[in-house]
C-alpha cells in the first residue's frame, strides 16, 4: 500500500507539473498573441510617427550603392550653394552649409518625398535677408540669432499645419502648374549659371531678363578659359548621360571639368585664366545653439515666419510633387508639411536658418539615381565629412564645373513631353502652363507659385459652375433606343428631357438656370420636363430653390417638372429642407424608363400625342 501510495503520489505530482507546463506555453503563448495584435495595431502609427519605417524594407544593397553615389553628388553639388545662399542672406558663409546638413537629414527621414532635398534655398534666403535686415547688421551675432530663432519659429508653424491636416491645399497645385513651375525654374537655373559658364560677371541679384540684357551686351568680356572649362565639362556630362547611363554623368563630368582647370591654372597661372573655384571653407560641424524663445522676439518675427512658412511649404511641395511626377510616387502633403517643420525646428538648434527643399539638388538627386531618402542622409554625412577634412581642396572645384552640371539638371527638369500634350490637350490648360511659366522667369518664385494657384483655382471654380446640361433624346436607330445629347435627333414636342453633369450649387444655379430657359426658348410648347440627377453629385439651398420655382413656373403654363436618378445624398437635402413637398413625392422617380412610363402615359396631352408622327418613346400612346 505504501509502496502503491508512493506510485500514485509520484503521478500526482507529475501531472501536476505537466499541468503548470502546460499552463505557463499557454500563458507565453497567450502573451506573445497580445503583444502582437498590439504590434499589428500600432505598426500604422508608428509609420505615421516614423514614416521612415514604411520605406525600410525598399533599403536593399543596391539601392543603397546608388544612394551612396547620389549623396556624393549632391554633397559636391551643395557646397558652392551653401556658400552662395547664405551670402544672400546676410550670414557668413558656413551657416548655409549647416543649414544643408542636420534639416536635411530629418526632412528626408520624416517627409514623405523620396528625392525632395531639403537644405537653404535663394527665395527663402532672399526673405529671410530682407525680414532680418532691417531688425540687425547682417552677419552680426544679433542676425545670426534672430535667423536662428526665425528657423524656429517657421518649424512651430509648418508642423501646426501637418498636424491640423492642411496638407490638402497643396491639392490645389494643379499638374499644369507644376509642370510650368518647373520649367521656369529649371530655365532660371541656368539663367543663374550663365555668369559661372562663361566667366562674365552679372552684378548680383540681377532678374532673368537683366541677366541676359546684361550678357548679350558683355558678350566679348567672356572669358575664354572658363567657356572652356564649362564646355568641357558639359559635353562629358552629356555624352555619359547618353552613352553611359549606368554611370553618374555628373562624377566624370565634374572630375574632367577640376582636371582641366587645375591644369589651366598650372599651365598659365590663375592671374591669366581668371577661372574661380569655390574656394576654401571652414573646417567645423555645425555647432549647437538656442534659439531665443521670448515674446518681444516672437512679436518682431511672428509676420515675417508666416510668409517664410507659406513660401517654404509651397516650394518643398512643389518640388517634391514635380520630382514625383518623374518617379511615380505619391506625395502627402500633411507629412511633408511634418517633415518640413521638425527639420526646421532641429535645424535652430544647430545653427541653420530657414530651410525648404531645394529645385536643383532634388532634381539632381533624382537623376543621380537616388533610390530612398537615405540618398540626402548620405549626402548630409558626406559634407559634413568634407567640410571638416576636405574643405580645402573645394578651392580646386571651378565655379565653371558646377555651372555645366546644373545646366544639364535644369535641362532635366523641364518636360517637353507633358508640355505638348498640355497645349495640345486644352486651350484653358495651355494658357495655365504659359503663364504660370512666364510668372516664374520674370516674378518672384513664391508669386510664381501663387499665380499658378490662383489661375488653377479660377479654372476649377469656372468648370464647377459651368456644369454641363444636355438635352436627352432617344435614338430611333438604336435598338434600346438609348438616349443621346445630338442636336440632329428630334425631341417629343411636349417633353424636353435634361441631364444635369455636376454640382447644383450656388456659384453653378445662375448657369443651370440660362442653360434651361434656352433649352425652353428653343423647344416652344413643351411644359413638361424631365432632369435626369445621374450627375448631380450634390446640391446645396440654392440649387434647391432653383428647381421648386422652376417647378412652380411650368405648374402655373399647365406643365411640370420631374426628377430620376437622383443621388441619395441629395434626396436626402431635398427632403429635409422641404422642398420635396413642393416638388411632390410622386414626381420623383427611381430611373428614365420609369418616369417616361409614368410621364408620357399619365400627364402628356392625348390630343397631341395622337396627332405626333414622331413616336419618340416606347411608352408613346400610338406604340400602346
Amino acid at each position: 500500500m505504501a509502496i502503491g501510495g508512493e506510485g500514485s503520489g509520484n503521478r500526482f505530482r507529475l501531472r501536476v507539473l505537466w499541468m503548470c507546463r502546460a499552463a505557463l506555453v499557454v500563458c507565453l503563448i497567450s502573451r506573445l498573441i497580445q503583444f502582437w495584435s498590439v504590434f499589428c495595431i500600432m505598426k500604422k502609427p508608428l509609420k505615421k510617427m516614423f514614416p521612415f519605417l514604411s520605406w525600410k524594407s525598399e533599403v536593399k544593397k543596391e539601392t543603397v550603392r546608388k544612394d551612396l553615389l547620389a549623396g556624393l553628388i549632391g554633397a559636391v553639388i551643395v557646397l558652392p550653394q551653401g556658400v552662395a545662399f547664405a551670402t544672400i542672406a546676410g550670414l557668413p558663409p558656413e551657416y548655409g552649409l549647416y543649414s544643408a546638413i542636420i534639416p536635411a537629414i530629418v526632412a528626408a527621414l520624416w517627409g514623405s518625398s523620396w528625392h525632395l532635398v531639403s537644405g537653404p534655398t535663394t527665395a527663402i534666403s532672399l526673405v529671410v535677408f530682407a525680414s532680418l535686415s532691417p531688425l540687425a547688421a547682417a552677419g552680426s551675432p544679433e542676425y545670426v540669432s534672430l535667423a536662428i530663432t526665425l528657423s524656429f519659429l517657421v518649424g512651430l508653424i509648418q508642423l501646426f499645419m501637418g498636424w491640423m491636416q492642411l496638407g490638402s491645399l497643396v491639392n490645389f497645385i494643379s499638374h499644369t502648374v507644376v509642370i510650368g513651375f518647373t520649367a521656369g525654374a529649371g530655365i532660371l537655373i541656368a539663367s543663374n549659371q550663365v555668369k559661372n559658364f562663361f566667366g562674365i560677371p552679372v552684378p548680383q541679384g540681377s532678374s532673368f531678363y537683366e541677366t541676359w540684357e546684361y550678357f548679350f551686351s558683355n558678350l566679348g568680356a567672356a572669358n575664354g578659359y572658363v567657356a572652356l572649362i564649362g564646355i568641357v565639362t558639359l559635353l562629358v556630362g552629356v555624352l555619359f548621360k547618353v552613352r553611359f547611363r549606368k554611370i553618374p554623368y555628373m562624377i566624370p563630368a565634374i572630375l574632367v571639368g577640376s582636371l582641366l582647370g587645375f591644369f589651366l591654372n598650372q599651365h598659365f597661372g590663375q592671374e591669366v585664366t581668371g577661372i574661380r573655384t569655390i574656394g576654401s571653407l571652414p573646417s567645423s560641424l555645425p555647432p549647437f545653439s538656442l534659439p531665443r524663445v521670448d515674446i518681444e522676439t516672437f512679436g518682431l518675427l511672428a509676420s515675417s515666419a508666416l510668409a517664410i512658412t507659406l513660401l517654404a511649404l509651397t516650394e518643398a511641395v512643389a518640388i517634391a510633387r514635380a520630382v514625383g511626377l518623374k518617379s511615380g510616387q505619391h506625395i502627402e502633403g500633411n507629412q511633408e508639411f511634418i517633415g518640413q517643420g521638425l527639420s526646421n525646428i532641429a535645424g535652430s538648434f544647430f545653427s541653420a536658418y530657414p530651410s525648404s527643399g531645394s529645385f536643383n539638388r532634388s532634381g539632381l538627386n533624382f537623376e543621380a539615381g537616388a533610390k530612398t531618402p537615405l540618398a540626402s542622409v548620405f549626402a548630409s554625412i558626406f559634407l559634413a565629412v568634407i567640410v571638416l577634412f576636405v574643405a580645402p581642396l573645394a578651392a580646386y572645384l571651378p565655379l565653371a564645373v558646377m555651372a555645366s552640371v546644373l545646366f544639364l539638371v535644369a535641362w532635366g527638369l523641364i518636360d517637353f513631353h507633358h508640355m505638348r500634350s498640355i497645349v495640345r490637350a486644352s486651350r484653358s490648360e495651355g494658357i495655365l502652363l504659359f503663364v504660370t511659366f512666364i510668372s516664374t522667369l520674370f516674378i518672384e518664385l513664391e508669386f510664381a507659385v501663387f499665380i499658378g494657384i490662383l489661375l488653377s483655382l479660377a479654372l476649377y471654380l469656372r468648370r464647377a459652375s459651368h456644369p454641363a446640361v444636355l438635352r436627352y433624346v432617344p435614338d430611333p436607330k438604336h435598338p434600346k433606343q438609348k438616349f443621346s445629347s445630338s442636336d440632329t435627333l428630334l425631341a417629343c414636342p411636349q417633353l424636353e428631357i435634361v441631364r444635369l453633369d455636376g454640382a447644383l450649387f450656388f456659384g453653378s444655379v445662375e448657369h443651370v438656370e440660362s442653360e434651361l430657359l434656352r433649352l425652353e426658348a428653343e423647344g416652344k410648347g413643351r411644359k413638361f420636363l424631365l432632369l435626369v440627377c445621374t450627375g448631380i453629385s450634390s446640391i446645396d439651398l440654392s440649387g434647391a430653390d432653383m428647381l421648386m420655382n422652376k417647378a412652380k413656373r411650368l405648374r402655373k403654363v399647365g406643365g411640370d417638372l420631374y426628377l430620376s436618378n437622383v443621388n441619395p445624398s441629395v434626396l436626402n437635402i431635398l427632403e429635409n429642407g422641404g422642398y420635396l413637398d413642393v416638388l411632390g413625392k410622386a414626381n420623383v422617380f427611381s430611373s428614365k424608363h420609369e418616369a417616361l412610363a409614368s410621364i408620357v402615359r399619365k400627364k402628356l396631352d392625348g390630343d397631341i400625342c395622337g396627332t405626333c408622327e414622331i413616336r419618340i418613346f416606347h411608352e408613346c400612346p400610338a406604340r400602346v
